[in-house]
């Protein structure tokens, strides 16, 4: 069984919108998938716009916080994708593909 951790990497700020200030416009975020020995991450960001309503000042906010609004900017969808898709590099680990070998043609080897 796969467990995902999700980590917020970098924060980008705008000085100032409707009246707050350091407001977050942009998060980095990585997730990381491990199953036993096996490991995958992505990395990716995720754009916000503050439309007003609850605000957290900048210096207030926590990673658990951050991790939601990116959470649901995705919506269940994305994060079954982001994870869908760490679990196919955890399983190409585990069972690595077979790559195709080249062959001499058989006509040219007489």
């Amino acid at each position: 069984m796969t467990t995902y951790v999700w980590t917020v990497t970098r924060l980008w700020t705008l000085p100032q919108v409707d009246g707050e200030t350091d407001v977050v416009v942009n998060a980095a975020y990585n997730v990381v998938g491990t199953d036993g020995e096996y490991t995958a991450s992505l990395d990716n960001t995720q754009q916000f716009t503050y439309t007003g309503g609850a605000f957290t000042p900048f210096d207030q906010l926590t990673q658990d916080q951050v991790i939601g609004w990116i959470q649901a900017a995705l919506g269940e969808n994305g994060i079954i994708s982001v994870e869908a898709c760490i679990q196919g590099q955890i399983d190409s680990k585990k069972n690595p593909p077979v790559s195709p070998a080249q062959q001499p043609l058989p006509w040219a080897a007489q």
